[in-house]
């Protein structure tokens, strides 16, 4: 059997709870040397929590050039909100630090949820990663530091109850259907929720667990997550998710082409631009190339099926963003 070469792309995996980012990258790279691939660069495209599941993009070789892309990438997660109780760390690892016997009334969880959409404040768990003087803030907090996090700015582009509606089936807060209680008859129970599962697309820096704890403010309760599912990373889904199991057979001698998306699956809407051989050639040794007749804007530049670079053309003259040695 001829020699495997050393390969580019990404590899989704459908993270399991319990699987820090870090170890995922290190399963990837055992894998590849159990398989009998060469060594290359391995790397992720934005961290997952250990208790938090689903799609994470880590980048093989070359692709590795393109992690820093899927970290600004847009995100979109499904996340439960347990109604009644907040944790230290916003979510169901951490002690409880307040209790309370309110719950929202379920008509309002649809419409408490315009209100977190478009561009918010929001201040960061003090259980996160983000950095302090240098230290991370849950070294910090576990150390028993008083962390005071900054607000930041973030965007929510949308914000839904998971299958429309906020049981469900019911897109309206003042819709009724046959079984539920009319919400203009004062003398009608009023139905209360314990929880609720949303899904949420968001821009980057955003912190679920903050929003889920604003939201449950907002409602006039406490809250914290209790589960939390990333479906989209930038370009890629959780349809291009594959199992930790199914990871595992890469390293057994299953084909890793098989579960491998190309180097350019991480650049989705940048349009190509295809290069002859002295083009491709001037742009590998980062040299300028004139004359172009395509518009001003960023292209992923290749010969034939070969990566190139990443490209900016402005006034028809090239120059490399960043190149692939492929």
């Amino acid at each position: 059997m001829a020699d495997k070469l050393p390969q580019h792309g990404w590899i989704i995996l459908d993270k399991p709870v319990g699987l820090g980012s870090t170890q995922a990258v290190g399963a990837v790279k055992r894998n590849l040397r159990e398989g009998g691939y060469p060594k290359v660069k391995v790397g992720h495209g934005g961290t997952l929590d250990p208790l938090a599941e689903g799609v994470l993009p880590i980048a093989l070789g070359e692709a590795t050039k393109l992690s820093g892309r899927m970290l600004d990438s847009d995100k979109t997660y499904e996340f439960t909100i347990q109604f009644g109780a907040e944790t230290e760390t916003l979510d169901s690892e951490g002690a409880i630090t307040a209790t309370t016997d309110r719950r929202p009334p379920r008509a309002a969880l649809a419409a408490i949820c315009e209100h977190f959409t478009g561009a918010i404040e929001q201040v960061p768990p003090k259980y996160s990663a983000l950095k302090i003087d240098g230290k991370r803030a849950y070294d910090l907090a576990r150390a028993g530091e008083d962390v005071e996090m900054k607000t930041r700015a973030v965007t929510i582009y949308s914000l839904h109850p998971l299958g429309g509606g906020a049981d469900g089936g019911v897109s309206s807060a003042f819709a009724t259907v046959a079984g539920r209680p009319d919400p203009y008859d004062p003398q009608a129970p009023l139905e209360l929720a314990d929880s609720v599962t949303l899904v949420a697309s968001v821009s980057k820096g955003t912190y679920i667990r903050s929003l889920a704890r604003d939201i449950a403010h907002a409602l006039g309760t406490l809250g914290h997550v209790t589960y939390l599912r990333r479906v989209k990373a930038g370009p890629f889904s959780e349809t291009q998710a594959i199992s930790l199991d199914k990871l595992n057979e890469i390293g057994k001698g299953a084909p890793l082409q098989d579960h491998l998306l190309p180097l350019e699956a991480g650049l989705d809407g940048i349009p190509a631009l295809a290069l002859d051989p002295d083009s491709a050639q001037a742009a590998r040794q980062g040299r300028v190339v004139s004359g172009l007749p395509q518009p001003d804007g960023l292209y992923f530049a290749r010969l034939e099926e070969t990566p190139v670079a990443l490209v900016e053309l402005e006034g028809g003259t090239m120059k490399v963003v960043r190149g692939f040695n492929v």
